[in-house]
C-alpha cells in the first residue's frame, strides 16, 4: 500500500483564540502508524479541512517525531485572513509558503569582504582611492 494511503490521525491540544494576531493557535498531535512521517502540506490542508479554513491560511512548524515512530507532536496557526497572515508570520515561512519572494543577496563571504575592503578607504576622499596591493 502506498504511504499517502496510510491513515492518519490529527488530535489538537492547548487551543489558543488569540484575536490580538486574529488567529487560532494550537499543538498539533498527528498519529501515523505503519508510515514514516507527514508532509507540512498535507497536514495544512488536513487542518483547513477540519477547520473550515482555506490551506493557504494555515501554518504548521516545529514538528519533531517521537523516538520509534508513529506520533509527531508540531504546531499550527490557522489565521482569520491572508492579511493577518502575512502581517503577522515571519518572511521565511511565507517564502516556504509560497506567499513571498525570497530575498536574494550576495554570500555571507561576499558580503563580509566588502565590508572590510570598505573599511579601508573609510575616511579618506572618494577620489582618492588608493589599492593597497598584499
Amino acid at each position: 500500500m502506498a504511504d499517502r494511503e496510510q491513515p492518519v490521525t490529527l488530535r489538537t491540544r492547548k487551543f489558543l483564540r488569540n484575536s490580538l494576531l486574529g488567529r487560532k493557535q494550537m499543538v498539533v498531535d498527528v498519529l501515523h502508524p505503519n508510515r514514516a512521517n507527514v508532509s507540512k502540506d498535507e497536514l495544512r490542508a488536513k487542518l483547513a479541512e477540519i477547520y473550515k479554513t482555506n490551506k493557504n491560511q494555515v501554518s504548521v512548524f516545529g514538528f519533531r517525531t517521537q523516538y520509534g515512530g508513529g506520533k509527531t507532536t508540531g504546531f499550527a496557526l490557522i489565521y482569520d485572513s491572508n492579511e493577518a497572515l502575512k502581517k503577522f508570520e515571519p518572511h521565511y515561512r511565507l517564502v516556504r509558503y509560497g506567499e513571498a519572494q525570497k530575498v536574494e543577496k550576495a554570500s555571507r563571504q561576499q558580503r563580509k569582504q566588502r565590508k572590510n575592503r570598505a573599511k579601508e578607504t573609510r575616511g579618506t576622499a572618494k577620489t582618492k582611492k588608493t589599492d593597497k596591493k598584499k
